[in-house]
């Protein structure tokens, strides 16, 4: 292995994967003598980013000790930013919740007054959780529009007023200064679409062999996240996965929020079903509405949420055909046995049987903590990354 490929960070890198979790695998894996290997360990234990277990019982000789990441060494405070409402939560590295809170909170009242607000929740959740604010190493946000992951802006998002462009993690970072350390050094913070982000937890946690992964979420919007060889496919600038505003043919009279006409989230979301309920004098206004009458089987909701999934699986026989996924995940606020079954008649009678014969299609198992884990994972991904976690150890050491 190359020397730039043995730093610190990638000998930390080997170890989280389980590629070699001790010494004397270290040394077989990159060719360093043990002397490199003990000082470059040193560091990493000097930061408290490994801790030592034993490997079992020994042979003879001195036994053998395993090195561990130890996730219990800092937090990630993460937050799910819906249209209505917002959860936040601290989480440790392994992507436990520690401490959760959930509020309504209006994602139209613009960026400033919504990150301030949930900036202010921070103390409360990190006192809840036990951990000191030189605990949190980094800030996720899960956000319900397009995102730019390179930069942490939204772009163009139809069901975000106000967002479009705006300097969130920048932002975030003065809300979090103010309201929890105004004397410690700025805190990491990553933004990304919350199909992505929970698409990555669902994969990561459930199936971590499918190397084709594809959530799709229907709430007040409609968006997927895909996952391939483990990493969230985003496209050039984080466009992918907007299916909600693919056009059918035969709806050209349904007004979407975007401002065109016969994009399938103004016809299949939990927003449009609660017009529709709303239209035939059921007492509805938003997706959550929907939800709570499809947990009581009401037989109106079950029917259009059943004909939401077909209108959903018309472009999804697309998405697979194109993907080949191992498995297809349905989150959200329509994600139940009547949605599924939609999904799952129009995937099976119009795609091709080659395309479906190995393909899991099922509901979100993390449910409503799915963004929450994913906006944490994005976080521990990114700072312990072997560039990154190389230059945040010269930091450490006054590098």
């Amino acid at each position: 292995m190359p020397a730039n490929q043995a730093s610190a960070g990638h000998l930390l890198l080997l170890i989280r994967s389980g590629q070699a979790t001790t010494r004397g695998e270290l040394q077989h894996a990159t060719g360093l003598s043990r002397s490199t290997i003990g000082h470059r360990l040193d560091q990493l234990f000097g930061a408290g980013w490994l801790r030592d277990t034993s490997a079992g019982a020994s042979t003879g000789g001195r036994p053998s000790t395993r090195l561990e990441f130890d996730t219990s060494h800092a937090v990630v405070l993460a937050v799910d930013l819906e249209t209505r409402h917002s959860r936040a939560a601290v989480l440790d590295l392994d992507g436990a919740v520690l401490a959760e809170h959930t509020e309504e909170l209006l994602i139209a009242d613009g960026p400033d007054r919504v990150l301030d607000t949930l900036a202010g929740w921070f103390p409360g959740l990190l006192e809840k959780a036990g951990v000191e604010a030189s605990g949190v190493c980094g800030i996720g946000l899960s956000v319900p529009g397009p995102v730019d992951w390179a930069i942490g802006q939204v772009v163009q998002p139809p069901i975000m007023p106000g967002w479009d462009e705006y300097p969130i993690p920048s932002r975030m970072q003065e809300a979090y200064a103010r309201h929890v350390d105004p004397a410690g050094p700025p805190v990491p913070v990553l933004v990304d679409n919350d199909a992505n982000l929970m698409a990555y937890a669902e994969q990561r946690r459930y199936y971590p062999d499918c190397s084709a992964f594809v959530l799709v979420k229907v709430s007040t919007g409609i968006g997927a996240g895909v996952v391939v060889d483990g990493e969230p496919y985003r496209g050039i600038d984080g466009g992918a996965g907007d299916i909600g505003h693919i056009r059918l043919h035969d709806r050209t009279e349904a007004l979407c929020m975007c401002g065109s006409y016969g994009c399938l989230a103004a016809v299949a979301s939990g927003r449009a079903i609660a017009e529709q309920l709303a239209a035939a004098g059921i007492p509805t206004t938003s997706g959550s509405d929907v939800r709570e009458y499809l947990a009581a089987g009401h037989p109106d909701a079950v029917r259009m949420a059943r004909e939401a999934g077909r209108r959903v699986g018309e472009v999804l026989v697309t998405v697979v055909t194109l993907l080949n996924p191992g498995v297809l995940v349905l989150a959200g606020d329509l994600a139940g046995t009547p949605f599924l079954t939609g999904v799952r008649e129009l995937l099976y009678q119009r795609a091709m049987p080659r395309t479906t014969a190995h393909l899991n299609v099922v509901t979100s198992r993390l449910g409503d903590q799915a963004a929450l884990v994913g906006a944490a994972a994005m976080v521990v991904e990114h700072l312990f990354a072997p560039a990154t976690a190389d230059i945040r150890l010269a930091a450490l050491n006054g590098g």
